[in-house]
């Protein structure tokens, strides 16, 4: 199973810190980044991020993997940005999404699903007046955290058995089997929340 955005246990700081702060941070980071217009404020994000890491006792190789799921489509939108807008605006633009993909991940490495779910229904108790039911959505952020991990490893297989063939790498050739995995394995989830009595 890939290490991407998977929880590891470790004694830091970060581990320590609650998962609402963590979210929070998260959340003003991201919105901070709007802010973000040249390549060098680009290098103290990513630095920020890296650092962050390290205070976290989570080797490079880690921080790595939470990269390699998102790698193509950073590179294309580097190439498309540097085609219309500059090559400042294409560093600008991956750099940011680069850093919060590794900010997000730190926060699905250092906190347990459990604690982040809880956080996320409690947030969402005021909703329920209006119909929203709390435990649904921290449901389907539990889904979704946990399909991460699951989605890098069927990208993981179809590239190994692309290889296998001795087939080029094609990015239809591995987007296809990889969308019909995800949706088989999305529909069997389907079928077992189905059978545990939830409905929708």
């Amino acid at each position: 199973m890939s290490t991407a955005s998977v929880y590891v246990p470790r004694d830091s700081l970060i581990h320590r810190l609650g998962a609402a702060r963590k979210l929070l941070f998260l959340a003003g980071v991201a919105a901070a980044s709007a802010l973000v217009r040249e390549p060098w404020q680009v290098g103290v994000l990513l630095g920020l991020a890296l650092a962050l890491y390290a205070v976290a006792r989570l080797p490079g190789r880690t921080a790595l993997a939470q990269v390699r799921p998102v790698l193509w489509l950073l590179v294309a939108l580097g190439v498309f940005q540097w085609l219309v807008d500059g090559w400042a605006r294409a560093v600008v633009v991956v750099g940011v999404l680069l850093a919060l993909v590794l900010l997000a991940a730190l926060v699905s490495l250092t906190t347990r699903t459990s604690d982040i779910v809880d956080v996320v229904v409690r947030l969402c108790g005021p909703l329920r007046r209006w119909g929203v039911e709390p435990e649904r959505v921290g449901l389907l952020v539990a889904l979704g955290i946990r399909s991460v991990p699951v989605v890098v490893e069927l990208a993981r297989q179809v590239r190994d058995a692309q290889r296998a063939r001795g087939l080029t790498a094609s990015p239809v050739a591995f987007a296809v089997p990889l969308v019909v995995r995800s949706l088989r394995h999305a529909d069997r989830l389907g079928e077992a929340l189905v059978a545990r009595g939830v409905e929708d």
